[in-house]
């Protein structure tokens, strides 16, 4: 593939996908990467009774009703509520727990079942996945590994039905939901130096930074 094929919906101002009434850009995605078969294929799926057509089309009803009106705590809340999901698992960080607790009092005040699992769990130390002394937080003693791939497995022995993500790491989110046998959601996406807003450095001149080498 070319480099000016690749699919890049950065690169466009124009959205005509979203908003149907120009012309498509010569590099688009939705004329260069996506063929009618496939798009015939999706609207199928997302107007079925599978999971991924109930969870589509209750996002989409979410999103219509109460667009800016519902914070994403609330929002997750009701995903879950009209999704009929049984048992809520939450990965927490465990400098978030007092987060996950907050999050898990909702739950169970709006009678949803849930279980949770911090990162630390299984109390391993970094040691044993080969990490330097240099590259711990603090050095000269013990320190205790995350572990996403172990909370995702005691998640799915849980048999859990969805779970969200309070908190992990850039790396450890991901390896959670490579594991996950539940559809996962992220509640809180860490960002240590910027109050867990990680968007705050695309909104201002703090991302400059970001440029340099």
């Amino acid at each position: 593939m070319s480099e000016q094929r690749l699919p890049r919906c950065t690169d466009c101002g124009i959205f005509s996908c979203r908003d149907r009434d120009k012309e498509y850009p010569g590099f688009c995605t939705t004329t260069h990467e996506t063929d009618p078969a496939e798009l015939e294929e999706l609207n199928h799926l997302y107007g079925g009774d599978s999971l991924d057509g109930r969870m589509a089309r209750t996002a989409a009803q979410i999103e219509g009703r109460y667009y800016c009106q519902k914070t994403r705590v609330e929002e997750t809340v009701m995903f879950i509520q009209q999704m009929g999901f049984q048992k809520v698992g939450i990965a927490s960080c465990l400098g978030l727990v007092d987060e996950a607790r907050t999050f898990a009092k909702i739950l169970k005040h709006n009678g949803i079942q849930y279980v949770s699992v911090v990162c630390k769990v299984g109390g391993q130390d970094k040691k044993e996945m080969g990490i330097a002394e240099e590259d711990k937080i603090c050095r000269g003693g013990p320190e205790t590994m995350c572990n996403p791939i172990l909370q995702a497995r005691i998640l799915n022995r849980e048999h859990t039905d969805f779970n969200v993500l309070i908190g992990l790491c850039v790396g450890h989110d991901a390896l959670f939901i490579r594991h996950s046998q539940a559809p996962v959601t992220v509640l809180v996406a860490k960002d240590r130096v910027l109050g867990n807003n990680p968007c705050a450095a695309l909104y201002s001149g703090y991302y400059k930074r970001l440029y340099e080498k």
